[in-house]
């Protein structure tokens, strides 16, 4: 599909990516660039790439497709170093999760015959670096195309079918309504679960052992979500501030209300609240993004 990949960053997403394209034989050639000397030995250790080096212009010259899996507030200096060595007509696309504010910062600071197509692939896990990457990290999840307007059309084809070769299903849409959905399907979900656990730290210096020890299923997946990458999900919550604010003062309108209900022993407001919720979780399911087992599924 490609005779050379180059990924930027060999975190989880990018560790995984480079896994997925050597088992599914997508690139002749796959290389990564890490700041860290320590993961560029690491990475060519565990054989996810072919070649690694901390000097990030060499690695992408001659890459078909070079991908950028580093923290958003990265891009900038990414770019700018890269610019100069991209090799003409290649693709250019990355793994972030907000698009309507970097996908111009790029576009204006790329040569012309470079096709910059974001893509967000939805999947992870809250575990981050080149040892907790896995090939079969996007089988079955979606993967969100953004095209700026430096991208030619069988170019945008070529990479929605590289990331259904990967396991995606894919779907393209603009900036703006992806910043907007995953505002509120993503962003705000770590949102509270990062509220939640800071709460829980708060209060656990009275009762330390017996928080940790009691603690039930629903704050333990809060603590799950929580441990995500701090810079990551720093980064996607400046980026996408303007959504992220308007979902904040939506949530708390919602938990003013649910909690006047709780006060004035409103039986049946909160009962039909926590009916009405009840079948989001069913529709999840209904479109395959979890299974319908008890307790996810763990044993």
């Amino acid at each position: 599909m490609f005779k050379k990949v180059c990924i930027i960053g060999c975190g989880l997403i990018g560790s995984s990516l480079a896994r997925a394209i050597k088992r599914n034989h997508l690139a002749s050639k796959v290389v990564s660039s890490n700041r860290s000397n320590e993961v560029n030995k690491k990475v060519i250790k565990l054989n996810i790439v072919d070649e690694s080096n901390s000097d990030t212009r060499k690695m992408v010259i001659d890459s078909d497709l070079v991908i950028i899996a580093t923290p958003l507030s990265s891009y900038k200096e990414v770019i700018l170093k890269i610019k100069d060595y991209l090799k003409e007509n290649a693709i250019l696309t990355d793994v972030g999760s907000v698009k309507e504010n970097i996908i111009y910062s790029v576009e204006r600071n790329l040569p012309k015959n470079i096709s910059w197509i974001p893509s967000h692939p939805i999947a992870g896990t809250e575990e981050s670096g080149p040892e907790a990457g896995f090939s079969e990290l996007f089988a079955n999840r979606w993967c969100i195309l953004t095209p700026s307007t430096k991208a030619k059309k069988k170019d945008i084809n070529l990479l929605k079918k590289f990331w259904e070769k990967v396991g995606s299903k894919v779907d393209i849409m603009e900036a703006k309504k992806h910043d907007y959905i995953l505002s509120i399907t993503s962003h705000i979900p770590h949102l509270i679960a990062y509220n939640i656990v800071n709460t829980t730290l708060n209060i656990q210096d009275e009762n330390k052992s017996a928080v940790v020890k009691y603690s039930a299923g629903g704050l333990r997946d809060f603590t799950r979500i929580a441990a995500s990458n701090p810079i990551m999900w720093r980064d996607i919550f400046i980026q996408n501030k303007k959504n992220t604010s308007k979902m904040i003062d939506k949530f708390i309108e919602n938990l003013e209300d649910l909690k006047k209900a709780i006060e004035n022993e409103d039986e049946k407001k909160i009962e039909k609240i926590f009916i009405k919720t009840k079948k989001i979780r069913k529709d999840i399911i209904k479109a395959g993004q979890d299974i319908e087992k008890p307790n996810f599924g763990r044993k």
